[in-house]
């Protein structure tokens, strides 16, 4: 599935199963933006993922993740409604903290399946993901995104991540300072 060209340099990104949160952290000043929370329609990809009928009403919540006052990832998440549900009571009073730091932190969750896939302007989270990003004239044709369904007794939730190209510059300044330091240390 990631065998596209490409997709070489966001696979880590992909594929890494740890906390986006905590990988994001590492590279620099972490910060959530709260962009859209309440109820609203899913996609019909998230409601068949979800086990919703089509036009079905959910939880949602959207978010843009910053390191260093850069975008580097859009994130949205959908929640079947469940009043009083321990879900809905604890995304509802998230604020402006990130959800991976509730997903990694409490041992009763559960992570699914991940899934890979390319978004382009035929998907519903292109556009709003697109603008969440702010790549104005570098906005490319498609974005990478990557979907994990979390489980928590009854409830579920289904997150999904679309990166900036911008999150490819953390790795490289990683790689870059690698290099400084090497270069600072005697042999």
């Amino acid at each position: 599935m990631l065998r596209a060209t490409g997709n070489i340099a966001f696979i880590a990104w992909l594929r890494d199963r740890g906390s986006l949160t905590a990988r994001i952290q590492a590279r620099g000043h972490f910060a959530v933006r709260v962009l859209r929370q309440g109820l609203g329609i899913p996609t019909a990809d998230e409601a068949l993922a979800l086990g919703l009928s089509p036009g079905v009403r959910a939880w949602i919540r959207e978010v843009a993740l910053l390191c260093d006052g850069r975008i580097v990832v859009f994130a949205h998440t959908v929640l079947p409604c469940q009043p009083g549900g321990p879900l809905t009571v604890w995304l509802a009073r998230l604020g402006s903290r990130s959800l991976g730091a509730l997903l990694f932190s409490h041992a009763g969750f559960t992570r699914g399946p991940m899934n890979f896939t390319r978004l382009d302007c035929r998907h519903g989270l292109f556009l709003p993901a697109l603008a969440a990003l702010q790549l104005g004239d570098r906005a490319p044709d498609t974005l990478w995104a990557r979907r994990s369904h979390f489980s928590f007794g009854v409830q579920s939730v289904l997150v999904t991540e679309v990166f900036s190209p911008q999150v490819l510059q953390l790795d490289a300044s990683d790689h870059e300072e690698c290099r400084k330091k090497n270069r600072r240390e005697p042999n």
